[in-house]
Order: structure tokens, then C-alpha cells, then sequence
């Protein structure tokens, strides 16, 4: 018989990001098929007490960005134990499915009970200390970052299973942390629920590309594949959905770099891969990423993909059917590829099918939420 899943995230219940996404699927999975679930978040704890500690950081946050990122961590982390506690007091056999390092902490000094077994899915790229470095909110020689990456190092080996979205993921883990050999372990790449059969619109732009504006996501470098393309006598169209602390910075570079009529910058768009239709391809030029949704979304609307050869990203696709693999030192070389794709109907024509086959025996609810829930319910 199958446990109850509880899903524990630090995180809130409603927003876009790839982690809420993954959450919501399973669980609308998990009622589809009759499995007892539940969301367990900071929110879960009275609201009275929530936040007025959460709307401190923002003041925090005048002051000292580190604290602020503390601050969040420490205060989201306290509040979802204190839920979890709630819930796992009386010692009900459950399995606690933590989708971070501090929901595992949180999940492993509340559970009572050995039947209470708590799996992590391990969402992050290379570290959470690295995310909140690439952001610029930590420095990675200050005393937060390590204490981030010390704190995965003395929790992830103490979960009872480990789910890696990505091979890539699964590798760069065992590596910095051995005694993770130990852990029980699966790859279960990220999933989504089948938009359809896509419907393309006649007149389309070339590309699209999709996430926050910051440093890790590298926007500037798809402006200069489109400065490139125009050197070598190409106009590409480029949308741009998303927004971040690099949006006025890259506003001005488009303006700089006299390409401003052919990109479009979009701001936060809600269901932003509702746009991908309007398209003819997807480009990614994110410098890491361990196995980024907007590249799914775009599998399961048939758009071909443009995207670096780093971290999770050549499990996503294959390199001469559904997309092609860009450099990310040569925007005239990423542009020439690009062009040629775009110029010819017939490859664009195989990679949408193949596009959409791959999402469909990859990455499709179906057949890979199943194989999580499994996963998540074996019992050792």
C-alpha cells in the first residue's frame, strides 16, 4: 500500500519557478491516480507569525544582502519545521519529499519515526551557495556561502534516497560529496503535463527565450548572437520574456548594439510558454543549468532549441534533431548556426517532430511521474 507523500518546500505554493512547477505536477499527478498527498510550506504555520518575520528581510535587505539571504533561509527553514512537526507528531508512516537541502534539514528534525522516511530532489545547480553567488546576493569567499555548502554536505547524506533530475546532477554531487554513495539514488529528469498538439501560428517570430534576468541566464549573450547575425547580413527577431535585475542593463545593451527593433522585451509574462507558438525556435544561453523546465516546455511544443553544451542541458536534447549545441565564446559561430537551421525549412520541419517525440517519450507527466511515485514509495 502506498505511503502518504508529503511534499515539504520552503518555497510558496503559487509561482513559476521550476521547482513549483515540478511540485504542482506531481501532486495533480498524485490525485489523478488516487494518492494521498499533501504541501507542507513556511505558509503552513500560523500566518500571524509568519509574516511579520518574513517582512523583515525587505529591511534586512536595505542593509546587507548576505543577511537578507540568511535571513530568508533561516526564518523559511524554521517555519517548515515547525509545520512539519505538526504534521508528523503522532508518527504517521509517511514519505516526506523535500525539494531542497533546508526542507530535508527541516524534514529530518521533525519526522519521530523511523517509518517517516525523508527523499530529496536535488533542483539546484551545482549548490544553493553557488545559485545566491550568481546572483550577486552572496560573495563566494564570504563565511554564507560556505555555511551553505557545508550544510549539503552534512544533510544530503542523511536523507534515506536521492533524486537526481539530471545525470549531469547526479555526477558533480558524488564528486563533492562522497559519502553520497551511500545514499540511495535515481535520475528522474523533471516532467510536464502535455500542453497538445502545438498549434503554430503562420506568421511567427525566430526566437524565444525565457527566464530571470541575471547573471547566470547570460541574456546578453543572445543580443550578441543577434548583433552577429546581423554583421553577417540576417535579421533576427529575438523575444525576450522575464524580468530580473539585468533588464535595464540589457535594454541599454540592445541599444547599443543598434538591435533594439528586433528584440522584444516582454517583462514577466504568467504561463510565459504560451508564447512558444508564436516562434520558430527556443534559445537558451544560460552559462549552468541542471535540467532547465522552459527547454521541456519547448520540446512539448515542438520548437527546436539553440542551447550550450553545459551541465544537464545535452540530456534534454539531442544535438542534431531537436536543436543544436551553440558555443558560448562565439556569438558569429552560434549565429551561423542558427541561420542555417532557421534557413531551411526542411531541418526545422524534422526537429519539430522530433521535438515533440522526444518531450512525449521523455518528459510527459505520464510516463515519468509514475516512475518518482515508485520510486519515493519503495521500501528498503
Amino acid at each position: 500500500m502506498s505511503k502518504p507523500i508529503l511534499i515539504a518546500t520552503i518555497m510558496r505554493p503559487e509561482g513559476e519557478t521550476g521547482v513549483q512547477t515540478h511540485f504542482r505536477s506531481f501532486m495533480a499527478y498524485l490525485h489523478e491516480t488516487g494518492r494521498d498527498c499533501d504541501l507542507i510550506t513556511p505558509y503552513s504555520a500560523p500566518l500571524w507569525q509568519v509574516y511579520p518575520a518574513f517582512g523583515m528581510r525587505k529591511l534586512v535587505n536595505l542593509f546587507n544582502s548576505e543577511m537578507s539571504v540568511w535571513w530568508y533561509r533561516h526564518w523559511h527553514a524554521y517555519f517548515l519545521c515547525q509545520a512539519l512537526k505538526r504534521r508528523l507528531q503522532m508518527g504517521i508512516a509517511c514519505v516526506v519529499y523535500a525539494q531542497c537541502p533546508l526542507s530535508a534539514q527541516a524534514a529530518l528534525s521533525a519526522r519521530v519515526s523511523k517509518h517517516q522516511r525523508v527523499i530529496m530532489m536535488t533542483h539546484f545547480n551545482i549548490s544553493q551557495a553557488d545559485e545566491w553567488a550568481d546572483k550577486g546576493a552572496i560573495s563566494r569567499e564570504g563565511a554564507l556561502f560556505h555555511s551553505i555548502r557545508a550544510l549539503e554536505e552534512r544533510v544530503l547524506p542523511d536523507v534515506d534516497a536521492l533524486v537526481f533530475v539530471s545525470d549531469f546532477m547526479r555526477r558533480e554531487l558524488q564528486q563533492r560529496i562522497p559519502a553520497l554513495g551511500r545514499v540511495r539514488s535515481q535520475v528522474i529528469p523533471n516532467f510536464l503535463a502535455d500542453p497538445g498538439e502545438p498549434v503554430f501560428v503562420a506568421e511567427r517570430n525566430d526566437l524565444i527565450t525565457i527566464g530571470t534576468l541575471e547573471y547566470r541566464k547570460n541574456q546578453h549573450y543572445a543580443l550578441e548572437i543577434v548583433w552577429a547575425a546581423a554583421q553577417l547580413g540576417r535579421t533576427l527577431s529575438l523575444t525576450v520574456v522575464g524580468d530580473g535585475p539585468d533588464r535595464a542593463m540589457l535594454e541599454k545593451r540592445a541599444h547599443e548594439l543598434s538591435i533594439e527593433k528586433q528584440v522584444r522585451f516582454k517583462g514577466f509574462v504568467a504561463h510565459a510558454a504560451a508564447l512558444m507558438p508564436t516562434h520558430r525556435a527556443c534559445l537558451h544561453v544560460a552559462r549552468m543549468e541542471n535540467m532547465p523546465l522552459t527547454l521541456l516546455e519547448a520540446l512539448s511544443r515542438g520548437l527546436p532549441i539553440f542551447a550550450p553544451a553545459v551541465g544537464g542541458i545535452p540530456e534534454v536534447f539531442r544535438e542534431g534533431e531537436e536543436g543544436q549545441f551553440i558555443p558560448l565564446d562565439d556569438a558569429y559561430s552560434a549565429a551561423r548556426t542558427i541561420i542555417d537551421w532557421l534557413d531551411s525549412e526542411v531541418i526545422m520541419e524534422k526537429a519539430r517532430i522530433a521535438a515533440r517525440r522526444r518531450y512525449l517519450d521523455c518528459f510527459e507527466t505520464g510516463g515519468i511521474a509514475g516512475k518518482l511515485a515508485e520510486f519515493l514509495n519503495y521500501e528498503p
